[in-house]
């Protein structure tokens, strides 16, 4: 039977997004996300087509994907990412989805068109670090999996008071205008004489020391072997997810230190964003395995003497002996981690911990989480 073309112009249909599609894709995420109905800025816009096109590993088909209903309007999409692992000794291209987003009922109709073309038995490997509680539901739906390890976002506070603020700012941001800090810093100092624990104890005889961006990209390329799926990085990959990562200034500056040990030798690095008097958020810490404890140690310390209110990073199951040794430490839920691969031998490293992912292999340096 032949298929009928009304039924299908009902149904709407799925299609790859295109660059004349990013003015309508900002407004429908200003509507989910900023629940407004204005148009996209124009640096909103420009961002969009930047994350969504311009990235060296971009084809059509690993690109975003949107779903026009059957006026021919965008009413629901899924933004991609294409990044390039290494599974083994192979590599394959994944994609980082992000900002899955519908308007309406007829967009409540294309997310569910939208999230079958994301079944794990068409997918070599999917992942979201940061879905909502809907869109869990629709990737395990897919036959996906959530990391429940993944999904949380460690912290360490060195300064209580200062962190409380930074909570409050975010909940409150007029509340940044008023000077409050002035009344928490030596709350802060007092809460530190009164307990200890808040000041971190660097490991003996290590250090911390700016590096360069491609001095971090060389040694990942070896310390992370130890991991069957883990980014490849490539020099060009690395290079583009850099440029965006030091565009998202609401989160700091982007800073790349190394650890040494007593001997002077790399010990670990860190990449991270940095706030002056506010939150170190990392997103990538590496180091050789049986190094955790120390570099964890040293990094926090560093943190601490350089003055930030407490420290944030993802979860992650080699990382978590060495996190939880540490004091005034809390685990948050972020976001669900999700992820979808119809190759069996991915989803065991994953479920087994034996995968690396996260920071410049996740969403955490997207501007659009805190910018737009």
């Amino acid at each position: 039977m032949a298929a009928d073309p009304i039924a299908a112009r009902r149904r709407g249909r799925v299609r790859p997004m295109e660059r004349g599609d990013i003015a309508a894709v900002a407004k429908l995420f200003n509507c989910i996300f900023r629940k407004n109905e204005a148009e996209g800025s124009q640096e909103l816009n420009r961002y969009l087509e930047t994350v969504t096109f311009s990235s060296p590993l971009y084809t059509p088909e690993n690109g975003s994907i949107v779903h026009e209903n059957a006026e021919g309007e965008i009413d629901s999409a899924v933004l991609s990412v294409p990044m390039q692992l290494r599974v083994g000794e192979g590599t394959l291209t994944a994609r980082l989805l992000c900002a899955f987003m519908a308007k309406g009922k007829s967009g409540a109709l294309g997310a569910a068109h939208l999230a079958r073309t994301f079944r794990a038995k068409h997918q070599d490997f999917c992942f979201s670090d940061n879905a909502s509680p809907r869109s869990a539901d629709h990737w395990e739906a897919g036959g996906g999996n959530i990391l429940p390890i993944q999904s949380l976002e460690w912290r360490r506070v060195f300064r209580p008071f200062t962190s409380s603020l930074q909570r409050l700012f975010v909940a409150v941001p007029a509340l940044r205008k008023l000077p409050l800090r002035i009344v928490a810093l030596p709350l802060d100092r007092l809460a530190r004489w009164l307990l200890p624990s808040f000041k971190p104890a660097a490991a003996p005889g290590y250090r911390v020391e700016p590096a360069g961006y491609e001095e971090f990209r060389e040694y990942a390329d070896t310390v992370l072997k130890r991991f069957y799926l883990r980014p490849a990085w490539s020099a060009g990959e690395f290079s583009w997810l850099i440029g965006l990562a030091r565009q998202n200034i609401t989160c700091g500056t982007l800073s790349c230190r190394k650890v040494l040990d007593p001997k002077g030798e790399t010990a670990g690095f860190v990449l991270y964003f940095g706030e002056a008097n506010g939150i170190a958020r990392v997103l990538n810490l590496i180091c050789p395995q049986g190094r955790e404890q120390e570099v964890v140690e040293q990094v926090c310390a560093f943190f601490d003497a350089e003055g930030y209110c407490d420290a944030r990073g993802m979860a992650q199951p080699f990382l978590m002996k060495a996190i939880m040794r540490q004091r005034q430490l809390t685990f948050r839920h972020s976001g669900y981690f999700c992820m979808v691969s119809r190759h069996s031998e991915i989803v065991d490293a994953a479920l087994s911990g034996d995968m690396y992912i996260g920071g410049l292999a996740s969403e955490s340096w997207s501007n659009l989480l805190v910018a737009f």
